[in-house]
Order: C-alpha cells, then sequence, then structure tokens
C-alpha cells in the first residue's frame, strides 16, 4: 500500500515537472484569413514583433487569405492546439461564417478569445469624378444612377461587403459588388482607379 502511494506521489510530482515546461520553445505561427497589405495583415505584423520580443522566439505571420476567412480558420482549428498557431482574425469572420454558411469546416467552439487587439471602422469613399460631398448627396446619387457605381470589399461575407449591403437596404440604392481576397487588394485597385 505505502509502495502504491509512492508511486503515485512520484507520478504526480514527475507530471508537474513534465507541466512546467517553459513555453514557447519554438517558433509561434500566427495566422491572418487574409492576403499581406490589409489591416489585419498589419496589426498581425505589429503583434508579433512584440511577441517575438516578449517570448524571446521567432513569430512567424501565415497569410491564408481565402473562402472569406474560412482557409485560414479550417487551418488553425485542425492544428495541435499547443499553442504554436495562433489565429489574428477579425469578429466579422468569427460571428458572420458560422450565420452565412451552415456547414463551416470548423467550429466558433474550436476557438478561444485571448485579446482584442484593434478596433477598426467601415468608411465610404468615393471617386473625385462622382459629383458627391457628403452622404445625402451619394445616396442622391445612386438613386438617380442605380447599378452604376462598384465597390469593392475584402471579400464576400466580409464586413465591408456585409455592410454596404445593408447600406443599400436602408437606403434603396444599388452598386455593384466587387469582391477580393482582402482589404490590400481591394484598397490598391480603388487607390489606381
Amino acid at each position: 500500500m505505502i509502495l502504491q502511494l509512492l508511486a503515485g506521489a512520484a507520478a504526480t510530482l514527475l507530471a508537474s515537472v513534465v507541466l512546467a515546461q517553459a513555453y514557447p520553445t519554438r517558433p509561434i505561427t500566427l495566422v491572418v484569413p487574409n492576403p499581406p497589405g490589409g489591416f489585419v495583415d498589419a496589426s498581425a505584423r505589429i503583434l508579433s514583433d512584440s511577441l517575438a520580443k516578449v517570448t524571446s522566439q521567432a513569430v512567424v505571420v501565415d497569410n491564408r487569405g481565402g473562402g472569406s476567412g474560412n482557409v485560414a480558420y479550417q487551418y488553425v482549428a485542425r492544428a495541435n492546439p499547443d499553442g504554436y498557431t495562433l489565429l489574428n482574425s477579425y469578429s466579422a469572420y468569427h460571428v458572420g461564417n458560422p450565420n452565412l454558411a451552415p456547414k463551416l469546416p470548423w467550429a466558433q467552439k474550436d476557438f478561444v478569445p485571448v485579446a482584442l487587439i484593434t478596433v477598426a471602422t467601415n468608411v465610404i469613399t468615393v471617386h473625385p469624378s462622382v459629383p458627391a460631398n457628403n452622404l445625402g448627396e451619394f445616396i442622391s446619387y445612386l438613386k438617380a444612377n442605380p447599378g452604376k457605381l462598384s465597390y469593392a470589399s475584402q471579400g464576400n461575407g466580409s464586413l465591408s461587403h456585409i455592410g454596404t449591403e445593408m447600406f443599400k437596404l436602408q437606403t434603396q440604392t444599388s452598386m455593384v459588388h466587387i469582391p477580393y481576397r482582402g482589404s490590400g487588394p481591394a484598397l490598391q485597385d480603388v487607390l489606381s482607379g
């Protein structure tokens, strides 16, 4: 009996020593559900630099754009849950995608939020050739020219897509949606005309 107690105590001590290993002992991957150049990517790169300094380990940003964020979410959900594969996303994918697509390759329960890193807002901008200096003039122009203008979003199901579709419904206007694989490519095309 005493031998069994000692063996149990030794096993408990050994388990606590194994659990007390330092973290991290190897590089961390920070997965971004967008291509390089957008807001989420920029925040991940700033975060990766800070994490690398704090942990004394390399933090690699891995951009996995596509599928309205689902490519990255699936990759992280299937990764070993050891803290070496993290997701830097924005709430629209996490909250919106399960409501837009009933059969996803991941589930919300697969993720545990760790920190709120940034807050961003959407803005409406127009080319200088559009005769609108404020939102009211823009809405009037859209109503007078249904379907003439297009808008860029960072992808189907993204906050910029859903937000603009809600704007169109509320204002009873029409614009052509042009989805991109992230805000970086969308912004680049918008700025180039």
